[in-house]
C-alpha cells in the first residue's frame, strides 16, 4: 500500500507540476527509431528520459516501435513528441508534412563534422574484401525507412553496378543496422551495410554508430568483420520536435539535450551513439539533397 500511495503522489506531483507551470501537455512521449533491440534502445535513452521528465515536470514515456516507420508515423499523428531521426526519415515527414516537427539539432562529430556514413562490410573469413567481391552474393539492407541503411547506399550501388537484384544473388531486409551486423557476423548474410561516423579504429565500431553500439553491446567481435565499401558523406540524421508543443517546452527539451554533453557526458554517450563533440543546431537546407532523393525513390 505504502508502494502504491508513494507512486500515486509521484504522479500527482509530476502532474500538477504540469500545470503550475502553465504547460498545457499532460505527458511526453519519445520515439526510439529501430535499429538495435527494444532493450537496449530503452536502457540507452533512459538517463535522457528522466532529464527530460524533471526538467517539465510531467511524465515522459519511452517508445521503442519495431521499425523506422512506427516512429515516423507517431510523429505525424502526434502520439509521438520527440525523436532522432535519420535524414531520410526525416525526409518522409517533411514530404508528407512539412509542418509536423520543427528540425531542432545534430549530432556533432569529434572532428567537428556534422555527417557520417554507409559502410559496407562483411565477415573476415569471407573472402570478401571489397564490393565488387559481393557480386552474386546475398546482400542485406536494413530497412526502406533507413538513409545509410538503404536509401544512400542502394541509390549510390546503382549507380554504379545497375540493379541490385542483378548485381547480388539476393537482396534482403534485414529489419535493422543491428540486425544487419548480427546476421553477417553469423553467416545469414554474406555483406550488408550499417553506419559509422568513419572515425577512430575499425576495431573499436569507430566512435560512434551502429557497430560501436553492437561492440560496446558485446554483440559482435569488429575483427570478425571487414569493411569493404563506404558511401559519400551523409548529413547526420536531426533530433526533431513535434511543432504543435507549447514553445516553453520546446525550449527546455532542446536546451536540455544541447547542454547534455557538458551537463553529463555518460548519458550523452548513450543518445549519440558513442563518442561526440557535441549535439549542434541544424537547419532544413542540410537535409534538401535527401529529400530529393527520397522524391525520386517514391516517384513524386
Amino acid at each position: 500500500m505504502k508502494k502504491l500511495a508513494a507512486t500515486l503522489a509521484v504522479t500527482t506531483a509530476l502532474t500538477s507540476a504540469a500545470f503550475a507551470d502553465g504547460h498545457a501537455i499532460t505527458e511526453f512521449n519519445i520515439g526510439i527509431l529501430g535499429g538495435e533491440n527494444a532493450q537496449d534502445r530503452l536502457t540507452s535513452q533512459e538517463c535522457y528520459r528522466v532529464k527530460i521528465e524533471e526538467a517539465l515536470g510531467v511524465p515522459v514515456k519511452l517508445f521503442t516501435p519495431a521499425d523506422y516507420d512506427g516512429v515516423i508515423q507517431g510523429l505525424l499523428g502526434g502520439t509521438l513528441d520527440l525523436a532522432w531521426l535519420g535524414a531520410s526519415a526525416y525526409a518522409k515527414i517533411y514530404l508528407t508534412d512539412p509542418t509536423a516537427v520543427d528540425l531542432a539539432l545534430t549530432k556533432q562529430n569529434v572532428d567537428g563534422s556534422t555527417g557520417y556514413y554507409s559502410i559496407g562490410f562483411a565477415r573476415a573469413d569471407s573472402g570478401i574484401t571489397t564490393i565488387e567481391d559481393a557480386k552474386g552474393k546475398v546482400f542485406a539492407f536494413a530497412e526502406p525507412n533507413s538513409t545509410s541503411g538503404y536509401l544512400v547506399p542502394g541509390a549510390e550501388m546503382v549507380a554504379a553496378f545497375g540493379p541490385l537484384e542483378e548485381f547480388f544473388s539476393e537482396v534482403k531486409f534485414s529489419g535493422g543496422h543491428e540486425q544487419s551486423i548480427v546476421g553477417v557476423a553469423n553467416g545469414d548474410f554474406d555483406a550488408a551495410v550499417s553506419w559509422a561516423d568513419g572515425l577512430g579504429n575499425w576495431e573499436d565500431g569507430y566512435n560512434s554508430g551502429a557497430f560501436r553500439r553492437a561492440a560496446d553491446a558485446g554483440l559482435v567481435d569488429m575483427n570478425d568483420i571487414v569493411q569493404i565499401w563506404q558511401s559519400k558523406l551523409i548529413p547526420e540524421g536531426p533530433m526533431v520536435i513535434r511543432s504543435a508543443l507549447p514553445a516553453d517546452v520546446k525550449e527546455k527539451v532542446i536546451q536540455l539535450t544541447a547542454d547534455l554533453h557538458e551537463t553529463d557526458k555518460e548519458c550523452a554517450y548513450g543518445v549519440a551513439a558513442g563518442e561526440a563533440m557535441d549535439f549542434v543546431p541544424v537547419t532544413h537546407d542540410v537535409y534538401e539533397g535527401v529529400i530529393a532523393a527520397r522524391k525520386l525513390q517514391e516517384g513524386m
